[in-house]
Parts: structure tokens; C-alpha cells; sequence
């Protein structure tokens, strides 16, 4: 009896910290999946096009945008500007607690075959910001669990990005841990950038 208590203690100890991590490697594995589906979208794009760049390829524009992510991503639902549809918004939170209003606004918005949720827009001069919802609208919805930003520039890569805002890529670990501190973990007003950038400076391992 004294054994079997001393395992249900443990067990009772270890296993929520087992299923936590286990729920951080799933929102990993997911945002690699999106990040390897969009690179490879970007190149596809530059190889049809014969283009140097994603600006030479056309992406300077929402609608070439939409054009884009149905064209080369799985795309099963469309939601148009209908956040909604697509995500829980007004439940949105930064890993500190503080809401977040988000995914209300813009018309790119999408589901993937992979039940990930998108918003893709042009941000200018070739670069298209992709926000990620790695599962939809379930849970948790915070910044740096199951939800982030992310951008593919000019040159076809995906990365991270700061405020103020880079043009280039790839980052560097520097730069993406700088963004990290900043924003997905202390939450400056106005971005929530730096979570993808840690998740790659650490080998694509959520340790945060």
C-alpha cells in the first residue's frame, strides 16, 4: 500500500508536467509544418514566376496575397474577413494574461487541411505577414502557445520580425532573442512578435 501511494504521489507530480510538455512539442510540430508549407510555397512562387524576388513575383497586394495561399497551401476553408470564421477572436491572450484583440480585421483568412488557421497579408516591398493559429479556434489561444507571428520576406524566407520593423532575413539569433524579451514574453504594446524566432534560435524547441 505505502508503494502504491508513493506512485500515485508521483505520478500525480510528474504527469501534468508531462502532458504540458507533450502540448508544447504538438504546437511545435504544427508550426514547423506551416512554416515548411510556406517556404515551400514562397520558392513555388519565385520558380513559376522566374522572379528573383516575392515583389518581382507580384506579392505587393492583398489580392495577389489570396491568389498566393490558394494556389500553393491546402486550403480547405476560406473566411474572408471574417475572423470568426476562422478564429476565436476576443479570446485571444499574452502568455502575462493580458488580452489581446486580434484576427478581426483583414479579409485573408483561412483554414488549412491541417485544421491551422491563417491570415496572410502584404506588408510592402515583397514581405507577407502570416499570422498562425496552430490549431484553429481551440485552446489555449496565447501568444507563444498555439499562436504566432510570423513573415516571409523578400527573399523568399520565413523568420521572425521586431519593432521597429526589419526588412531582411534571416534574422539573427541576437535579434530574434531581443524580439523574444521584448515581446512575446514582456508584451510591448503594439507587437507580439519574437516567439517563432526563440523556437528557432532553440532548435525548434518551445523551452519558454
Amino acid at each position: 500500500m505505502v508503494t502504491l501511494g508513493i506512485i500515485g504521489v508521483v505520478s500525480a507530480m510528474t504527469v501534468p508536467s508531462l502532458m504540458q510538455n507533450y502540448q508544447r512539442q504538438s504546437y511545435v510540430a504544427q508550426l514547423h509544418k506551416v512554416y515548411n508549407e510556406a517556404q515551400q510555397a514562397a520558392q513555388m512562387v519565385l520558380t513559376d514566376a522566374n522572379a528573383l524576388d516575392l515583389k518581382e513575383a507580384g506579392l505587393t497586394t492583398d489580392e495577389a496575397v489570396d491568389a498566393w495561399v490558394k494556389k500553393y497551401f491546402k486550403v480547405v476553408k476560406e473566411c474572408g474577413n471574417k475572423g470568426s470564421d476562422c478564429f476565436a477572436v476576443g479570446e485571444y491572450k499574452r502568455m502575462n494574461g493580458a488580452s489581446l484583440g486580434i484576427f478581426n480585421y483583414g479579409k485573408n483568412q483561412y483554414v488549412l487541411a491541417s485544421g491551422t488557421a491563417i491570415y496572410a497579408s502584404a506588408a510592402g516591398g515583397g514581405i507577407v505577414t502570416i499570422y498562425i493559429d496552430t490549431n484553429g479556434k481551440k485552446g489555449p489561444n496565447i501568444i507563444g502557445r498555439d499562436v504566432f507571428a510570423t513573415r516571409i520576406y523578400n527573399n523568399g524566407i520565413m523568420d521572425d520580425c521586431a519593432c521597429p520593423e526589419l526588412t531582411s532575413a534571416p534574422l539573427t539569433q541576437e535579434q530574434r532573442e531581443t524580439s523574444f524579451e521584448d515581446h512575446c514574453v514582456a508584451g510591448k504594446e503594439g507587437c507580439w512578435w519574437g516567439c517563432l524566432g526563440k523556437i528557432i534560435n532553440d532548435n525548434w524547441q518551445m523551452t519558454y
